[in-house]
C-alpha cells in the first residue's frame, strides 16, 4: 500500500514538471544565497585567525612605547635583566610594484620559535635575507629584488623576514616596534616598572582584533543571506501548499482505500526531505560559485575599511557546506510543516472539500494579522528602548516581518475598496476574483514586498552614504600630496627638502592608546587654515580651533563621540600620560573602526616626546611637479608618495566595490521574489479554469481573459510596490540611525532619491510582467475544448 501511495504522489510531479522545477529552484536558490554568504564569512574569519596568530605574535603579551617605536637597546637591557623577550619590527614599505606590511622577527628568541610560516630547514636562508609571503601577495607585487618564498600560513599583504632585513627595508636600523614576552618567565625577575618604566604592557586580549572590528560587516552579510533564504522559502512554502491543495482528491482516495494517516504524512515528509537533499546539493554548488565571484570585492572591502588581510580566492570548507545543507533541511521542514499539520488534523474527507481549505486559509490570515500586530509592537518597543547591535537587527527583522505579514491584509482591504467602487460587471468580477485568489498569491507577494523594501532601504542607505562620503572626502583629503617617510632621519631630510618647494607642510604624528575603554589613537594636528576651513565638525564649542591650538582641549572622532556618550563643552576624555582633557567637538571619520582623539602639536609633543613623524600632508599648487622632484631629486620611491586625487579615486573605488556586494544580493533577492511570483501564477493558472470558463462562455475571449490576468498581476505588483516604499524608507532610517551607529559609530543623514525608486518600480514591473506572461499566454492559447471540458466535470 505504501508503495502504491508513493507512486501516486510522484505521479503529480510528472504531470506538473514546471511546478517541481519551481520548488527545486526555490530551495536551490535559497541554499545558494545562504551558503554563499556563509562561505564568504568563513573565508574571511579564517584569514583573521591567520593574521592574529602569525602577525599578532601568536597571542602573547607584548611591550610597546607610546611613540610606536623603541630603541633596540631596550631588548638587550631586558634580556640582561633575565626577561624572555623577542624584538619585532613592523611597518609599510614598497616592494615590487606595490606596498606591503613588512614584519621582522628574531626567530631564535621568538616565543613560538620560527613560527608556522617557516620550517627549521629554512632558518639559514631566513638569516640570509629570505622572506615569506602569501602566494597572492607575490602575485600582486610581482618580481622583487628580495628572494621571497610562498606560504599560505601568512596573511595577504604581509612579508615576513629576519629583523635586520626588515630594519633595512624600513630604513629603521637600530629601531624596533615592540617586544613580545614569552608566556613563561623565570622567577625572581625585577618588575617591568623598574626595568622598563617607559614601556607599557599590552595583554593578548587588548587591541582591536580583526574579528571584532569586522563583526558588523559579517552581521550585515548574514542578515542579507537570511533575507534571501527567507524569500526563497516563500517559493517552497507556496509550491508545497499549492501541491497539497491540488492533490486533495488524491489524499481523499488514498485515505478511503485504507492508507493510514501517519503513512501518508510520512510519505509526504520523505518526499520533502528528498527534494531538500537534491536542491540543497545544487544550491551548495551555486553558493560556492556565488561566493567565489563576490570574494574579490569582499576582500577589497575588508582591506580598505579595516586593513583585514583577506585573500581573493575561495577554499571549500565542509563545515559551511554541511551547515548550508542543514539550513536547507530545516527550511524545508518549516515550509512544509503547516501543510502537514493541516493534513494531520483534518477529518478524512475534509481535504476533498475546497471550502475546508478556504476556511483554513482564513484562519491563517487572522493568525497572520495577530502576528503582524505583535511584531509591530515589538519594533516600537525596540525603537524606543532598545540598545546595541543585536537590538538594532532585531528591530530590523521585526519591522520587515510585520510588514510582510501585513501585506495580504492591506491588499485585501484595498481590493475590497476597489470592488465597491467598480461600476461594470467585469470590473467588479476582476477585483472580487483578485481578492478571492489573494491567499494563494500572498506568500509570493510577501516575498516581493520584502525584496522591494530591501532594495529601497539598502539603496537609500548606499546613495545617502555615497553623497555624504564624496563631500567628506573632498574636505578631508584636501592636501594635494601625501608623503610617508621611512624613518625619523628621512622625515627631517624631507622637511628640509620640501620647505622651499611647498606652500605648507603638515606633519602627522600619532600614538596608539586606549580611549574610553576602546582601542584607538591620539593624533597631533598643526594649527593651519587647511584644517580650519575644511574639517567638518559635529557640535563644536565656540572658538573650537583657537581653543584646540591653545591646548585647551581635544577633538574626537564620531565613533568615540557616540560610543562613549561624550558631550562637547561638558565631557572630559582621559588621555594616557596627560589625564582628563575637555572635549571640544567631534568630526566624521567614515570607514575607521578605531577611536581617535586630536591634540595640538605642542601639547602632543610635550606629552609624547620622540614620537616619529609618520607622514606629511603637503599643500602645493603644482602636485605633479612636486611629486617629480621628490622622485628625481630626493630619490623617494613612488610607493611612499600619494597623489591625493588618486587617493580619492581609490577611496571611491573601494566604496563602490564595498556596496557592490549588497547590490548583488539585492538583485538576487528581487530575482528570487520574481521567481516566487512566477511559480505561484503558473501553478494557479492550472486551477483557475473553473473560474474563467464561465466568463468565456458569457462572451469574453481568451485574449481578453489573458489581458485581465496580466493586468491583475501588474495591479498586485504595483500595490505591493506602493506598500514597500514606506517600509523601505523605514528600513533605511533604521540602517542609518540605528544599525550604522551601533555597528560603526557614525550617523548619516538620510537623503531620498525618487529617480532610484522609479527605476526599481520599472524593474519590478518588468519582473512581474515576465512572471505573469507565461500563464497568460497559456490561457490565451487554450482551445474551446479545454474550456468546455470544465463544465463536464463535477464542481
Amino acid at each position: 500500500m505504501t508503495g502504491a501511495a508513493l507512486s501516486a504522489l510522484v505521479s503529480h510531479w510528472r504531470r506538473a514538471p514546471l511546478q517541481l522545477a519551481m520548488l527545486l529552484a526555490g530551495l536551490a536558490l535559497a541554499t545558494a544565497l545562504w551558503s554563499g554568504v556563509q562561505a564568504l564569512n568563513a573565508e574571511a574569519r579564517a584569514a583573521y585567525a591567520t593574521a592574529e596568530g602569525v602577525v599578532s605574535d601568536g597571542g602573547t603579551a607584548r611591550l610597546e612605547h607610546a611613540s610606536g617605536q623603541m630603541d633596540q637597546a631596550e631588548f638587550a637591557r631586558l634580556r640582561r635583566a633575565g626577561w624572555l623577550v623577542s624584538p619585532v619590527i613592523e611597518g609599510r614599505a614598497g616592494m615590487g610594484t606595490g606596498r606591503v606590511t613588512v614584519l621582522g622577527i628574531d626567530p631564535v628568541s621568538a616565543p613560538g620559535g620560527i613560527g608556522p610560516a617557516l620550517a627549521a630547514s629554512d632558518l639559514e636562508g631566513f638569516f640570509d635575507g629570505l622572506g615569506y609571503a602569501h602566494p597572492q601577495t607575490l602575485e600582486e607585487i610581482g618580481p622583487t629584488d628580495r628572494p621571497l618564498r610562498a606560504t599560505p600560513a601568512l596573511p595577504v599583504g604581509t612579508v615576513l623576514v629576519d629583523i635586520s632585513t626588515a630594519q633595512s627595508l624600513l630604513g629603521a636600523e637600530g629601531w624596533i616596534t615592540r617586544l613580545t614576552l614569552a608566556p613563561a618567565q623565570p622567577q625572581g625577575l625585577a618588575p617591568l616598572e623598574v626595568v622598563a618604566p617607559d614601556l607599557r604592557l599590552i595583554s593578548p586580549e587588548d587591541g582591536a582584533e580583526l574579528a571584532g572590528l569586522t563583526d558588523s560587516f559579517h552581521l550585515n552579510l548574514t542578515a542579507f543571506g537570511l533575507l534571501a533564504f527567507a524569500v526563497g522559502l516563500f517559493i517552497v512554502h507556496s509550491a508545497v501548499g499549492l501541491a497539497f491543495e491540488q492533490r486533495r482528491a488524491m489524499f481523499r482516495t488514498l485515505r478511503a482505500l485504507g492508507l493510514p494517516l501517519r503513512h501518508l504524512t510520512a510519505c509526504l515528509a520523505g518526499e520533502m526531505i528528498l527534494f531538500a537533499l537534491v536542491a540543497g546539493a545544487v544550491g551548495l554548488g551555486l553558493g560556492y560559485l556565488l561566493a567565489a565571484a563576490l570574494l574579490p570585492d569582499v576582500a577589497l572591502t575588508l582591506r580598505g575599511l579595516y586593513g583585514a588581510p583577506v585573500p581573493g580566492t575561495l577554499r571549500f570548507d565542509p563545515l559551511w557546506a554541511l551547515a548550508g545543507l542543514g539550513m536547507t533541511l530545516a527550511g524545508t521542514t518549516l515550509a512544509g510543516a503547516q501543510a502537514l499539520w493541516r493534513l494531520w488534523h483534518m477529518p478524512v474527507l475534509a481535504p476533498a472539500q475546497p471550502r475546508a481549505w478556504a476556511h483554513a486559509s482564513a484562519r491563517t490570515m487572522r493568525v497572520q494579522g495577530g502576528a503582524a500586530v505583535a511584531l509591530a509592537g515589538l519594533a516600537v518597543v525596540l525603537a524606543l528602548w532598545g540598545a546595541g547591535l543585536v537590538a538594532g537587527f532585531t528591530l530590523l527583522a521585526a519591522t520587515l516581518l510585520a510588514a510582510a505579514l501585513a501585506v495580504p491584509l492591506v491588499l485585501a482591504a484595498v481590493l475590497a475598496g476597489a470592488e465597491r467602487m467598480a461600476r461594470t460587471p467585469v470590473a467588479q468580477w476582476f477585483w472580487a476574483d483578485s481578492r478571492q485568489n489573494l491567499p494563494r498569491l500572498s506568500l509570493a507577494l510577501m516575498a516581493l514586498m520584502l525584496a522591494l523594501s530591501a532594495n529601497i532601504g539598502v539603496g537609500t542607505m548606499v546613495a545617502s552614504f555615497r553623497a555624504t562620503f564624496i563631500d567628506w572626502l573632498d574636505l578631508r583629503l584636501v592636501a594635494e600630496v601625501n608623503v610617508l617617510p621611512r624613518s625619523q632621519t628621512e622625515a627631517e631630510a624631507l622637511h628640509a627638502f620640501l620647505s622651499p618647494r611647498a606652500d605648507a607642510i603638515l606633519p602627522m604624528q600619532r600614538i596608539d592608546a586606549t580611549l574610553a575603554g576602546q582601542p584607538g589613537q591620539v593624533y597631533a594636528m598643526k594649527d593651519h587654515a587647511t584644517f580650519r576651513e575644511n574639517w567638518p565638525l559635529i557640535a563644536p564649542v565656540a572658538d573650537v580651533w583657537d581653543k584646540l591650538a591653545a591646548g585647551e582641549g581635544v577633538l574626537v572622532n564620531e565613533q568615540l563621540y557616540r560610543r562613549a556618550g561624550l558631550r562637547p563643552g561638558t565631557s572630559m576624555l582621559d588621555l594616557p600620560g596627560i589625564g582628563p582633557v575637555p572635549v571640544l567637538g567631534a568630526y566624521p571619520d567614515y570607514g575607521n573602526p578605531l577611536a581617535q582623539a586630536v591634540l595640538s602639536v605642542e601639547r602632543f609633543e610635550a606629552a609624547y616626546p620622540d614620537t616619529p613623524i609618520r607622514q606629511f600632508a603637503i599643500r602645493t599648487e603644482d602636485a605633479p611637479r612636486l611629486i617629480a622632484a621628490l622622485q628625481d631629486d630626493f630619490g623617494l620611491p613612488s610607493p611612499q608618495i600619494t597623489d591625493q586625487a588618486q587617493a580619492k579615486a581609490l577611496s571611491l573605488t573601494i566604496f563602490e566595490r564595498t556596496f557592490l556586494i549588497t547590490r548583488a544580493l539585492n538583485v538576487l533577492t528581487l530575482s528570487v521574489a520574481a521567481l516566487a511570483l512566477f511559480a505561484a501564477l503558473v501553478t494557479l493558472s492550472g486551477m483557475r479554469l473553473a473560474q474563467l470558463a464561465p466568463l468565456w462562455a458569457l462572451g469574453l475571449t481568451t485574449r481578453h481573459l489573458a489581458a485581465l490576468e496580466l493586468a491583475r498581476a501588474l495591479a498586485l505588483g504595483l500595490l505591493t510596490m506602493i506598500f514597500a516604499l514606506p517600509v523601505g524608507l523605514l528600513l533605511a532610517q533604521v540602517l542609518l540611525s540605528v544599525i550604522n551607529v551601533q555597528a560603526f559609530g557614525w550617523r548619516l543623514p538620510m537623503q531620498v532619491f525618487p529617480a532610484d525608486w522609479a527605476r526599481l518600480g520599472l524593474w519590478a514591473g518588468v519582473a512581474v510582467l515576465l512572471a505573469a506572461l507565461l500563464p497568460a499566454v497559456r490561457l490565451w492559447r487554450r482551445g474551446p475544448g479545454q474550456l468546455l471540458r470544465v463544465f463536464a466535470q463535477e464542481r
